[in-house]
């Protein structure tokens, strides 16, 4: 009773229903789909852009810490602006032509890669009602417009007509589309548990215990191989191989500049962010509260925590652990990078959803 009473008092369906009857009431059906079109684009554009921002400064405060420095401390309070600064700096920066470059594919590519990662980030539940796309078979098509985004890193290292760039982008391709099977298989391991691809049904049915703890040990060693696979997909440290600065420069993005160059910036930390959200959903109830079962006292304090800000929390926990890899480990080789993918993670992750099957099927989970 008293989660009902959480979820009903704070669902975004009925703020969402009053904007959809207000425009009904001024304007025809089509005006009304436009303009909520419109509305929902434009708070995408601003959630991500504001996400990346948040995501940029806290990764150096993070790196900050853990290499014993303040980090950015000049520009506001704490260093809070610099963010901003840094963004003005890559609108106003000049796009450089550069020769003998495949000039329509070389432009073409961050638009790929920066749409690849909004189209991820509007099937996010971040709480109740509050989701863009919320297909029945949101998983796989979370998975399907995630993966575009490995086209344009292919398309902006050939086409930039530079060696290193070429390499990077190679790199790139095989890690990702590596790296894409663990993380597929291990959500599917937690499809098998949930019953349903649909991600807010998927939420729904974390209402009392969060699939981590309720799937047994499959849902535990899906998690973690979820961590290094998501970790390894993004590009980030000890898998950022393609951007490694000590042999390729910047890798796959070494050509571009100006706004070009920023869609890249903003498209990884928005990835670390999508990547991070889909293991809040899956694996710790998304937006839902933390539940202990005859803990009514503390599930009472628990309802009192608006979905949004678990949502966020959940995520924040996950950004961090992800960080902390980057910052604490050195970077692999590119064969002990697909080692450790198609000979330890494919095959425990194989094993881990045949298990999950056999406990779904018996009815041995809680």
């Amino acid at each position: 009773m008293l989660l009902n009473t959480y979820t009903d008092s704070l669902d975004f369906n009925a703020l969402t229903q009053w904007i959809d009857q207000a425009l009904s009431s001024v304007m025809p059906a089509w005006g009304v789909v436009l303009t909520e079109c419109i509305l929902i684009g434009l708070c995408l554009l601003l959630g991500y852009a504001l996400i990346a921002l948040a995501l940029i400064y806290i990764e150096r405060k993070v790196c900050a810490f853990f290499q014993c420095r303040l980090g950015p401390n000049r520009v506001g309070p704490y260093g809070t602006v610099q963010s901003i600064a840094d963004m003005v700096k890559m609108l106003i920066k000049e796009l450089i032509t550069i020769d003998r470059v495949d000039r329509f594919l070389f432009n073409l590519a961050p638009y790929i890669v920066i749409i690849s990662s909004v189209l991820a980030f509007g099937c996010l539940p971040f709480a109740k009602g509050l989701e863009v796309l919320d297909f029945n078979v949101g998983i796989f098509f979370l998975m399907a417009v995630s993966s575009i985004g490995v086209v344009g890193i292919l398309l902006a290292g050939w086409s930039s007509n530079n060696k290193y760039s070429l390499i990077g982008a190679m790199r790139s391709g095989a890690q990702m589309i590596s790296y894409e099977l663990s993380i597929g298989l291990s959500l599917m391991t937690m499809v098998v548990l949930a019953g349903t691809m649909q991600l807010s049904e998927i939420v729904e049915r974390q209402a009392d215990c969060w699939f981590l703890f309720s799937g047994h040990i499959p849902a535990v060693i899906a998690f973690l191989v979820y961590l290094v696979a998501g970790t390894a997909e993004t590009n980030r440290g000890p898998f950022d191989l393609p951007e490694a600065d000590s042999e390729l420069t910047a890798g796959y993005h070494t050509e571009y500049s100006g706004m070009h160059f920023g869609f890249f910036y903003l498209a990884e930390y928005l990835n670390l962010f999508i990547v991070s959200a889909v293991a809040a959903t899956m694996f710790l109830g998304g937006w839902m509260p933390l539940h202990i079962a005859g803990w009514d006292g503390f599930n009472a304090v628990m309802d009192y925590i608006p979905s949004l800000v678990w949502f966020l929390i959940k995520v924040g926990v996950i950004i961090f652990v992800i960080m902390w890899f980057k910052w604490t480990f050195p970077r692999l080789r590119i064969d002990q990078l697909l080692k450790l993918e198609w000979k330890y993670l494919l095959p425990i992750n194989l094993l881990n959803l045949l298990l999950m099957v056999i406990i779904v099927v018996t009815g041995l989970h809680f």
